[in-house]
């Protein structure tokens, strides 16, 4: 199995690609790509190698195919479906953004633990955390995103592992502590842009 840290860059050649295919490219060198993503040409064909996919050494990749090559890598020749947990500002826009769509993702549940937020009128069902293991077994759903205050992140993880989520997109402020079979996506808006303005130079 791949790295995190392949599959990163495997799925930033996959966005390299669909922004080439777009300016009219249907073929493409390993360095031609690599500079599109900011790699070495070595490390692409490294990479790509790994799974199998091969190239010509004077005509390169045909992009349609390492398209169809990287789809399948990542199931998106298939839809996969996610919830969401924690319908507050953060879960309600992700839960409607139209990307998700586009890249054979679909949002079929959002879960919340406010009676009101069950009687409100989503775009997606929203239900109630007893539903949870249901709705997971009903659609086959092994991603989550948790998009819940601090306090309630690390009680939530147990309850989606328990489940039989294996990957979670944790946008609370914590660490959490999973099982080493789950994979666990932490973003920290906060963190990323301090960051950002650290190395801008905005703090000095």
């Amino acid at each position: 199995m791949a790295s995190f840290t392949q599959t990163k860059r495997l799925l930033r050649y996959r966005m390299g690609l669909i922004r080439l295919k777009k300016m009219g490219l249907e073929k493409v060198f390993s360095y031609t790509l690599g500079k599109e993503v900011g790699v070495s040409a070595e490390l692409v064909r490294k990479d790509f190698s790994a799974f199998g996919i091969k190239g010509h050494r004077r005509g390169g990749y045909e992009v349609d195919d390492l398209l169809s090559s990287l789809e399948k890598i990542f199931g998106k020749d298939r839809i996969q479906n996610v919830i969401v947990v924690g319908m507050g500002n953060m879960g309600r826009a992700l839960s409607m953004y139209k990307g998700f769509r586009e890249h054979n993702m679909n949002v079929v549940a959002g879960f919340d633990i406010d009676p009101a937020k069950l009687n409100k009128k989503f775009h997606i069902p929203v239900y109630s955390m007893e539903s949870l293991g249901e709705v997971i077994e009903a659609f086959n759903v092994s991603v989550a995103v948790l998009a819940v205050p601090e306090v309630a992140a690390q009680e939530t993880a147990n309850q989606l592992v328990s489940h039989g989520i294996s990957g979670i997109l944790n946008l609370a402020p914590v660490l959490l502590k999973t099982p080493d079979h789950v994979l666990v996506n932490n973003v920290n808006l906060m963190v990323e842009l301090e960051r950002l303005m650290y190395h801008s130079g905005v703090i000095q």
